[in-house]
């Protein structure tokens, strides 16, 4: 259901995005907009990895017999992937990440606090949950995602200057209040889609980390303390572009308004209340 829910939101975004295109300036515009977005995203899609570990001042841990480095080792090998790298965040606040383009070009992060805070059986868990969004591509999805809001983002700001200071020149005809209406409303649309897809991804990597572990518990006990501290501490150099990447939102302390809407994970009740049915499922 997940995956399919993806693949319908990730349609969605593709026909907004031509919608847009339609409605303002004919395709030329809409083609400029969206190669300018494709090429910024192909940056960060081939580089952003890079980016993230050395702004969280990551630090790579090459000695096989490092703790962390032996559980990551253990579940690659019985997940069937490449070995990825280890990275270490000097950070007390416990979370996580995977990042990577693909298989051969992925790492996994985790900070000393999470380190200091999660048993064994938990870590496990995390660790799984972060190969599984290894193993799902999720960060090839995120980035196609990205690559489309990002477009509409900038389209809609041309709008915007259009139906400011252009009047009525559209090639399709459209009124100034419209497309001013349109340049507000369709990032908003766009955001929340991507927000969906992220939220969608993390619960197939939770569902991965149990079939791969047989072990939901952990991931159930390591969820609901990573929660609980991320609502009593941030994470020093956390970011809001990168916050969908981690395995709790470092933002959880702040208040949620609007619901669900524009969440980058699903609420941890709701991740525990998913694990538990699934306790039964492995069970048969």
């Amino acid at each position: 259901m997940e995956q399919v829910k993806t693949i319908f939101f990730l349609t969605l975004l593709t026909v907004l995005f031509v919608f847009i295109g339609f409605s303002f300036g004919g395709a030329n515009g809409a083609l400029i907009a969206f190669l300018l977005a494709a090429g910024m995203n192909f940056y960060a899609y081939y580089y952003s990895d890079k980016q993230v570990l050395k702004h969280y001042n990551a630090v790579l841990i090459e000695d096989r017999r490092n703790h962390i480095y032996k559980i990551v080792e253990n579940l690659a090998y019985k997940a069937n992937l490449p070995m990825p790298k280890v990275y270490l965040i000097v950070d007390s606040v416990p979370n996580a990440f995977a990042t990577g383009r693909n298989y051969q070009n992925s790492a996994v992060a985790v900070t000393q606090g999470l380190v200091d805070l999660l048993n064994d059986e938990e870590i496990v868990g995390v660790i799984a949950h972060e190969l599984s969004h290894i193993r799902h591509y999720d960060i090839l999805i995120g980035t196609i995602a990205a690559v489309f809001a990002g477009a509409i983002a900038m389209i809609a700001n041309f709008m915007q200057f259009s139906s400011i200071f252009g009047g009525n020149n559209n090639r399709q005809g459209v009124h100034p209040a419209v497309m001013l209406l349109m340049a507000i409303v369709l990032p908003i649309a766009a955001s929340i889609i991507q927000m969906t897809v992220s939220r969608s991804r993390e619960f197939l990597a939770d569902e991965g980390s149990a079939r791969l572990t047989n072990n939901p518990a952990g991931l159930q006990s390591a969820l609901s303390k990573l929660e609980g501290y991320a609502k009593r501490g941030q994470m020093r150099d956390a970011t809001e572009e990168t916050a969908h990447m981690f395995i709790v939102n470092p933002f959880s302390g702040r208040d949620i308004k609007f619901g669900n809407l524009f969440r980058t994970h699903p609420t941890t009740e709701d991740r525990i209340a998913r694990l538990e049915e699934l306790k039964f499922e492995l069970k048969k």
